[in-house]
């Protein structure tokens, strides 16, 4: 048997993998969730305890482990799941962050917040359905959003008599789909959530059935979350000048390492001002290094007294990203409130936030069959399309492809500060300096 040192020393040596679950109302993401944390002996007694005892005020005989994810009254209440929640757990192979995500249409919006930092999403539908909108949706984010793994977790299997038909002709459904889609790698896996198969043991019920299970799956997927492998990339988080009689001429640029490393000796060039320096010194936790990493919280020191200040992005000077003021992007729109052509914005890229105006929204995807419906005027709750902003200050974006974290933005309502929609940079701009910027000066927001 594992002694708690030793599982604590196994966990030390463990990868991480971060993934999102989703898929449509009822389809059981919160059971599946609650019966891998269960069978995987990731919850606590009393958890345990405090959900046998609602559901027996429920009237259940047995435990509803879909509470177990479901916090929030009015999840339990209505029996739906509303928020994010996100899960912690650990097996001997591997450690989890998960996010349970929402399956009503009026809930995609925080699929894309439990996504974009997932490496795995697995998509749930119920065998009886098949899939159905939402789940071409949901599909549909995890590859905007470059999900590099996809499970598809055929759930219910229990209430079509474990037959392989059924799951075969959603898994070819589905398949050929996400990878129209461009996902890169899609796994199928026939479930019951409520009666465990498939889940972390194998089911005796679908012996036609040779693959892992979900928790298998999960443990033995290849990880490749690598930030050090990337361009690298600081933003500018907060300007230090402590102006004391020990450090009179101290200046440093503090902030997380988004992608890629730094070293002290480099060139580097301050965007979006395109100034060049030296790293002359780099600060972690109070000691002076040579060398620093994504995602490491750091202060950069340069050779040359220029102005950098919050929102500058320093990177190298061989391999340093497209400055422009026109920005092409896919979008995942996330506000009750229209998204309309000539609508005034804030852009959030990192930890710089500038004005823009949505020039032109070219098309919308139509999750049906994939088309592009041309010039819609105007984006609704939930829509994914393709924008084209103009923004007052230059910003030095990556194509999302390339990079996650520094190709992907929000747009804000200027008015009271409401995320309207997730943005993944193209993989291609009009690159502009800053002396082409609009000559129409009266006009604060006529870019």
């Amino acid at each position: 048997m594992t002694t708690p040192t030793q599982f604590a020393e196994q966990l030390s040596t463990t990868t991480l993998l971060r993934f999102a679950t989703a898929g449509s109302v009822d389809d059981g993401k919160s059971t599946l969730v609650g019966r891998l944390l269960h069978d995987s002996k990731s919850v606590l007694t009393d958890q345990l305890e405090a959900v046998e005892h609602a559901s027996r005020n429920r009237g259940q005989e047995a435990p509803d482990l879909a509470l177990l994810t479901d916090g929030l009254r009015a999840e339990r209440e209505q029996g739906i799941t509303i928020d994010v929640a996100y899960r912690y757990f650990a097996t001997t192979r591997r450690r989890f962050i998960l996010a349970d995500t929402p399956g009503h249409v009026q809930y995609t919006r925080n699929m894309v917040t439990g996504a974009s930092t997932a490496e795995l999403a697995v998509v749930l539908v119920d065998a009886r359905n098949g899939v159905v909108e939402q789940t071409r949706r949901h599909a549909a984010v995890a590859a905007l959003l470059r999900v590099p793994h996809v499970v598809l977790a055929v759930n219910k299997m229990d209430l079509v008599e474990y037959a392989e038909p059924v799951f075969a002709a959603i898994a070819e459904e589905f398949t050929a789909y996400a990878a129209s889609l461009g996902v890169p790698e899609i796994t199928a896996i026939p479930i019951s959530a409520l009666a465990g198969d498939n889940v972390v043991e194998p089911s005796a019920n679908m012996d036609w059935y040779g693959g892992p299970t979900v928790l298998e799956h999960l443990e033995t997927v290849p990880v490749s979350h690598d930030l050090t492998a990337c361009h690298a990339r600081f933003p500018v988080q907060y300007v230090i000048r402590p102006q004391t009689a020990e450090h009179p001429d101290y200046r440093g640029y503090a902030g997380q390492i988004a992608a890629g490393v730094f070293r002290v000796g480099e060139p580097v060039t301050v965007l979006p001002s395109g100034r060049t320096s030296t790293i002359a010194g780099i600060d972690l936790l109070g000691d002076s290094v040579d060398i620093a990493w994504a995602p490491q919280s750091v202060t950069v020191r340069l050779a040359d007294d220029i102005d950098v200040s919050r929102g500058d992005l320093i990177a190298p000077v061989d391999d340093a990203p497209a400055v422009t003021q026109d920005v092409e992007a896919t979008v995942c729109h996330v506000a009750d409130q229209p998204l309309t052509v000539g609508q005034r914005v804030l852009i959030k890229h990192t930890t710089r936030t500038v004005k823009a105006i949505v020039k032109d929204i070219p098309s919308r995807l139509t999750l049906d069959d994939l088309s592009q419906h041309p010039a819609p005027g105007q984006l609704v709750a939930n829509d994914i399309g393709r924008v084209v902003v103009r923004t007052a200050e230059p910003l030095a974006l990556d194509a999302y492809s390339d990079s996650r974290r520094t190709g992907s933005f929000l747009l804000i309502d200027p008015a009271d500060g409401t995320t309207l929609s997730a943005g993944m940079a193209g993989a291609s701009f009009a690159a502009v300096t800053q002396a082409e910027a609009p000559a129409d000066d009266d006009a604060e927001w006529d870019f």
